[in-house]
């Protein structure tokens, strides 16, 4: 009886055991993927409508840029460099936050002529009708920006709606972004169901644009 009671402990205790790892397992994987590939957030606002609109949820990827090099182009999820999202309409973006999309890499000028006219990078004009809102200028007014080393140029898709690097001139970092607070680039909406797709970077647009110059 003690041999059958022993064999019965056992056989618990290895139950219990096997139970932990293959419930354990999954878990440890998940919080891994969430830590170190995947961010998730919800989108308040409308700045970067028709291309991402409120109360989607998307999915990015933390490989950029800390594995792999940031892109003219990419939606990019960013720590709010210098009291931003006190000028977005509809709060925060998960958080400390914010969602746009990038036009200028270090070394890059951008700029803009005004309403009417198109944006600029490196003195070449770039076509934005496949990503900016329909009817929506490329600018209400006009700016001009020489990135600086460390830092990028964003700008929201909905350019009538979006408090982005042109509005900020005066701050801390004349509006640009410290690549170091970008947290990942958007690859895909997941919610809701009907909204399902992935985030097109548009990379061609820039494809005519020269590499801009460090002085």
């Amino acid at each position: 009886m003690k041999h059958a009671r022993k064999r019965v402990e056992s056989e618990e205790s290895f139950g219990l055991r096997d139970t932990l790892i293959w419930c354990g397992i999954p878990i440890v994987i998940v919080l891994l993927v969430r830590m170190f590939l995947f961010g998730f957030y919800v989108i308040p606002s409308g700045s970067m409508l028709n291309t991402i609109e409120p109360g989607d949820r998307v999915i990015t990827s933390k490989l950029t840029p800390k594995v792999f090099k940031l892109q003219r182009g990419d939606v990019v999820v960013f720590k709010d460099p210098d009291h931003w999202l006190q000028q977005e309409n509809s709060g925060r973006f998960g958080g400390d936050y914010l969602i746009k999309r990038l036009i200028g890499l270090p070394g890059d000028t951008v700029a803009c002529e005004g309403p009417g006219k198109p944006v600029t990078v490196n003195g070449v004009a770039i076509d934005e009708t496949s990503y900016i809102r329909s009817g929506v200028d490329p600018s209400s007014f006009a700016f001009s920006e020489k990135v600086t080393a460390g830092h990028v140029f964003v700008m929201g898709d909905n350019r009538a709606n979006s408090a982005d690097s042109r509005y900020h001139q005066d701050d801390s970092s004349h509006g640009l972004v410290p690549v170091s607070d970008v947290v990942g680039v958007g690859l895909v909406k997941y919610w809701p169901l009907n909204h399902i797709s992935t985030l097109d970077a548009h990379h061609d647009v820039f494809r005519d644009v020269p590499e801009g110059s460090a002085d």
